[in-house]
């Protein structure tokens, strides 16, 4: 079967087209003739098309991770022998939650070995973050890696070209077939690389709503289930918690100001929904790590790390680890900042009823903060700054947000867009940080 389907992969084409299963020796000859050319990039595009329009089932979708995780190394991390749990989180605007939840955790007793991403469209990127602190290196051999979990518990890093190939190259061909919003494919690729880290356990946020990808309760329940099945199936032990994103995250949109935000935090700090969303999650690491026994001691560890100090100090020792400057810290002012801050004014006043998390999405991109072409750099000073929140007060005149690029005409092209995403009065939008937890 393998043989036949790397002979003719049109027969695998017309049969995911038609809507029949593939074995999981077709799925694996499909993935392993692409990698060595024997599957051009147009069929491969067509099949990920008929995957899409058809579907794969458990079993195929199983299959899929499995091959894209075999394309490449998957890391022992053998000599890191305390509890290793991840954290993943499907995207969203100004979710900078793992730059202080792996070192709060990490101080807790549990390891976090992170293979983080760049910006996706109109959500940030974890390591266009973390390269906002000057030196910080997200490419690690694996060999360093491990050393970085043993000695401080936490490292967040890049996808390398030896972890799931396959991952990298079907996404580069997702990204222009309009093929990226397959359920299936996502399992597939987000756990490919999840699988790779070697961790015992994985704690997954799946973000619904405006700033999300999943913008519907039904599809990100889907894919919630999708990805606790196939990883419980792999053998990793896995939580899901469906999160709202239909506000940003915090009061900070951009990489700079986001990882100040995050620093914040680790100073037991930072804005309310920024610091819960991480307690929440550290709870679910701290119990799958069974470093306690319940959610409720596992918030008594990290709000006691937070407290004395000793999150942070891993932090810094992260930070140090991975070649960057530990002294922003103590002092975040050594982050970059934008050359130019201007504030957007309130034109009336009343209760701020909603903030679209999608339109500044955007809006931050458009500032320098993301990108809208692959190769392109990210400006890790632009962003927005919030002043207010859904719920809160605001007067006329008064600042609702301060947007930062380093042209002022940057800005300007921006105000508009930026200023509807504000509503002032009206019905208050409802917001629930936590919506659901799925754990199988």
């Amino acid at each position: 079967m393998r043989a036949r389907a790397l002979e003719n992969p049109v027969e695998l084409i017309l049969k995911k087209r038609d809507g029949k299963q593939l074995s999981d020796a077709e799925i694996q000859g499909l993935i392993a003739g692409y990698l060595d050319g024997r599957v051009a990039d147009y069929q491969m595009s067509a099949w990920l098309m008929a995957a899409l329009l058809r579907g794969l089932d458990e079993r195929e979708t199983a299959a899929l991770t499995r091959a894209m995780l075999r394309s490449g190394k998957v890391l022992g991390l053998k000599s890191v022998t305390a509890p290793k749990i991840d954290k993943h989180s499907t995207g969203g605007v100004g979710d900078k939650i793992s730059l202080c939840l792996a070192p709060l955790v990490a101080a807790c007793g549990v390891v976090a070995p992170m293979i983080a991403g760049r910006g996706l469209g109109h959500t940030g990127g974890t390591l266009d973050k973390l390269e906002a602190i000057p030196g910080y290196r997200v490419e690690l051999d694996p060999r360093r890696f491990e050393r970085v979990l043993r000695e401080v518990g936490a490292s967040i890093i890049g996808q390398s070209s030896d972890i799931a190939p396959a991952d990298r190259r079907l996404y580069a061909l997702r990204d222009v077939t309009g093929t990226v919003e397959s359920v299936p494919l996502i399992v597939a690729s987000i756990l490919s690389k999840k699988l790779a880290t070697g961790s015992d356990g994985l704690v997954l946020d799946v973000k619904v709503g405006r700033g999300a990808f999943m913008q519907d309760l039904a599809s990100a329940r889907e894919l919630g289930r999708a990805l606790v099945r196939t990883a419980r199936r792999a053998g990793l032990a896995t939580v899901a918690l469906i999160t709202d994103m239909n506000a940003p995250i915090g009061r900070s949109i951009g990489n700079a100001l986001e990882t100040r935000e995050a620093i914040d935090v680790l100073h037991d700090q930072g804005p309310s929904d920024t610091r819960e969303l991480t307690l929440v999650l550290g709870e679910e690491m701290l119990v799958l790590a069974r470093r306690t026994s319940s959610r409720r001691a596992a918030r008594a560890l990290l709000e006691r790390a937070l407290a004395d100090g000793s999150a942070l100090e891993r932090f810094a020792r992260m930070v140090r680890a991975h070649g960057g400057d530990a002294r922003v810290a103590e002092h975040p002012e050594r982050l970059p900042r934008a050359r130019v801050r201007v504030p957007l004014l309130a034109k009336h006043s009343g209760t701020l009823s909603h903030v679209d998390a999608w339109e500044l999405g955007w809006v931050s991109v458009a500032l320098g903060a993301g990108r809208t072409r692959a190769e392109q750099a990210v400006d890790p000073g632009a962003g927005i700054e919030l002043c207010r929140s859904a719920g809160e007060r605001v007067g006329r005149g008064e600042p609702l947000a301060f947007l930062c690029a380093a042209k002022r005409s940057l800005i300007d092209a921006q105000l508009g867009r930026a200023q509807a995403a504000f509503r002032v009065g009206g019905r208050l939008t409802p917001h629930e940080l936590v919506l659901e937890r799925l754990t199988h």
